[in-house]
């Protein structure tokens, strides 16, 4: 008989792990297979909570592995987002003749490779307020006065980095930025609040390339040895408006000695936006389609009861 306090080892014998020895990086880089000015493909979808007022699914396209690696790398991305609102503030807040918006971003546990805690953290409270501030410039705040609305972004997956010993480099961010603004902006057309514009969000970057550095549009860490510089825009196009910026990187160094501007890179960023834009517009009218075709979403009030027997 066992003894139950005590934790026995196996029965048999085994054999210690042997491990890959580390080349330095845990992400191992493959060729980029896509053009410099071609955009990953992106899956979206509206109205996947139906407890939501609006809400809104995005995948971008992983690019193949060409190389085995130590660690399971991710170079996908995958975000649901879901809009609660215009709702009315409560009795004891004070007057407010604009909407109160509220943004967050929050990564599941297992999105990335290192395991994330329930508390937000200081890279998600930092991605929710760049989010907050994109869709600020949008939403036409006069229309509900004393009311708000909160948008809430959940990240399934993420990308992953490139590591050069103790500093991370890359664009995971950026891009997690760029899909969160754009999967916002496709839950508030579903929620059928008011905008002025079609938000779109892109990115730009400057990667060294074989022979001198290239200017390329929706960069990926996993596809590139090094990424010298890159940045996001949150673009209205047809306003031709810029509502939010960030850029990373030395781009005046390298883009100087390579002859490739800040504004050179500011541009490939407004063409990423304008490509993701057109997959968002096409969504929405398919959507909008399908409801005046008769598939509109059940209410609570339509939905059949359910008896429960014992």
């Amino acid at each position: 008989m066992s003894d139950r306090r005590r934790l026995n080892g196996p029965a048999g014998t085994t054999s210690p792990p042997v491990f890959t020895p580390s080349t330095g990086s845990a992400i191992s880089p493959q060729y980029r297979s896509r053009k410099p000015n071609e955009l990953r493909k992106i899956f979206l979808q509206t109205g996947v909570v139906p407890s939501a007022t609006g809400s809104a699914y995005l995948e971008l396209e992983s690019p193949p592995r060409s190389r085995s690696t130590v660690l399971n790398t991710s170079s996908t991305i995958k975000l649901s987002c879901s809009v609660h609102g215009p709702k009315p503030l409560p009795r004891t807040a004070s007057f407010s003749p604009n909407l109160q918006l509220s943004a967050s971003v929050k990564f599941a546990p297992f999105a990335t490779r290192n395991r994330q805690g329930y508390v937000r953290d200081s890279t998600e409270r930092d991605i929710g307020m760049h989010l907050e501030n994109a869709l600020k410039g949008v939403i036409i705040p006069d229309r509900w006065p004393k009311s708000a609305i909160d948008i809430a972004v959940t990240v399934l997956e993420g990308e992953d980095d490139q590591i050069d010993g103790d500093r991370i480099v890359g664009v995971g961010l950026v891009n997690m930025l760029a899909g969160c603004i754009n999967v916002s902006m496709a839950a508030l057309a579903d929620a059928r609040v008011d905008c002025l514009d079609l938000l779109a969000a892109g990115v730009g970057a400057i990667v060294a390339g074989p022979e001198k550095p290239l200017r390329i549009l929706d960069p990926a860490s996993i596809e590139h040895e090094a990424i010298l510089a890159s940045c996001l825009v949150g673009y209205l196009p047809s306003r031709d408006e810029l509502v939010e910026v960030w850029t990373n990187g030395s781009s005046s160094t390298q883009g100087a000695n390579a002859g490739i501007s800040f504004d050179e890179m500011l541009d490939s960023a407004v063409a990423a936006a304008r490509g993701a834009q057109t997959v968002i517009k096409e969504v929405l009218v398919e959507a909008l389609t399908k409801t005046k075709g008769g598939t509109k979403k059940l209410s609570h009030d339509h939905m059949n009861d359910v008896e429960m027997k014992t």
